[in-house]
């Protein structure tokens, strides 16, 4: 049984350090040395807008991971709209990464890449990635958002800005499930903390509507993580794609969770699923 927390509360370090505490979070990351914390920063709009992650939440996760004398990297790739160089700036996130004593690091920059192959893929047969990617325990940190062609874009989703390629979109008409499914079956992510304090309603990843949940969801099991996430959207995750297909893959629950902290009816409210019409 896998333990997904879910928070009620306002924005702040407290709900974030609350679902820490309740998911065994220390013992997952005790063989790590380095902690690469990927946050969504494909645009340089700002939290509230629910498209980027909050900074604050970045702030709480290296806290607790300098809290384990853990080194903290923040990563990001090109991908989205605006350059992360410049998003992690307009953002507010780089404020945070540099009074903590912490790092940020745009992976495509990196010269050390590897190849990933992946094993009976649905359409992705290799990826690259920075080296660093496969020698760190990856802390997935997304905004709660839905998406017109997954219908959520949340911990699973945030995995594809781990990929180097520049030019990401031209894995789009592979089916983003598929891809998801086939990145995170490969580089999966080792645990997820959901920024939902502002998500993002509607065909995203940047239209739609902003939507206060005051919510913070965290597991060391990603899959479990967003199907509990869809749950407190009113979608049932075994109708998301690349959700069902990582279950029954064997790589997370969708049923078989503990939810722990406020749960899912303090939070919950029934969002556009985002899909086509």
């Amino acid at each position: 049984m896998s333990k997904v927390a879910v928070i009620k509360g306002m924005r702040g370090l407290e709900p974030v350090y609350r679902a820490l505490d309740l998911i065994p979070y220390k013992e997952v990351l005790e063989p790590w040395g380095t902690v690469l914390v990927k946050p969504n920063l494909i645009t340089s709009h700002t939290y509230e807008t629910g498209i980027t992650t909050d900074p604050i939440v970045i702030e709480a996760v290296i806290n607790r991971m300098h809290d384990l004398g853990k080194k903290a990297i923040v990563v990001e790739t090109e991908g989205g709209i605006t350059s992360p160089d410049k998003a992690i700036h307009t953002t507010g996130m780089m404020e945070v990464i540099e009074r903590l004593g912490a790092e940020y690091v745009n992976m495509r920059k990196l010269e050390d890449k590897v190849e990933l192959v992946v094993e009976e893929p649905r359409k992705v047969k290799k990826f690259k990635v920075a080296r660093i990617a496969t020698e760190s325990a990856i802390i997935t940190v997304p905004t709660m958002k839905t998406l017109h062609h997954t219908s959520i874009t949340m911990g699973l989703k945030n995995m594809f800005g781990m990929l180097t390629t520049r030019s990401k979109f031209g894995m789009h008409p592979m089916g983003m499930s598929n891809v998801i499914y086939d990145i995170c079956k490969t580089l999966p992510p080792t645990m997820s903390v959901i920024d939902g304090f502002y998500g993002k309603s509607g065909k995203g990843p940047w239209q739609g509507e902003p939507v206060k949940m005051d919510t913070i969801i965290a597991s060391t099991d990603p899959i479990a993580a967003d199907a509990t996430a869809a749950r407190c959207i009113g979608i049932d995750p075994m109708t998301i794609d690349h959700v069902k297909w990582l279950h029954e893959a064997g790589m997370g629950e969708i049923s078989d969770i503990e939810v722990l902290g406020d749960g899912i009816e303090a939070v919950f409210k029934k969002w556009d699923r985002g899909l086509e019409d």
